[in-house]
């Protein structure tokens, strides 16, 4: 699974602060002219999702190893170690993605404050109105 799809803590934040679900984030950020700071933000949003599934492997593998129904003879104070050590990279990983994001965001102005895109048209430009009246027959 990409990490596109797979979930973060931040999502919701991304979403309200960008104004769309993650799956239309990810579609507006290979589209031209998409905003810098999408770039920036979904790229630390698949670091926090991928620092955050590291996290949860690690979890489950240490509870797996001290569930109450497991085996005494595979227990390892040196398999747990290193896992405590692997906690550890995962969770400051994640917590400095998280820190990053937080602080990107921050740097955003909020929504309401952010220019409206440029509205262009096709049409040509309108004729001065002496033009216009002299057109007509007038």
């Amino acid at each position: 699974m990409s990490a596109d799809r797979k979930p973060s803590s931040r999502d919701t934040v991304l979403e309200g602060r960008f104004g769309a679900p993650m799956a239309e984030l990810y579609d507006q950020v290979v589209r031209p002219g998409a905003p810098p700071a999408l770039h920036r933000a979904l790229e630390l949003r698949s670091f926090l999702a991928l620092a955050e599934e590291q996290v949860v492997r690690v979890r489950d593998r240490v509870r797996e190893s001290m569930a109450p129904s497991g085996d005494l003879d595979g227990l390892s104070a040196e398999a747990l170690q290193t896992d405590v050590y692997w906690m550890q990279a995962a969770l400051d990983a994640r917590g400095g993605y998280q820190r990053a994001l937080d602080s990107l965001l921050a740097s955003m102005p909020p929504p309401a404050a952010r220019p409206a895109p440029a509205v262009t048209s096709a049409l040509p430009p309108a004729l001065p109105a002496a033009k216009a009246a002299a057109a007509q027959g007038c």
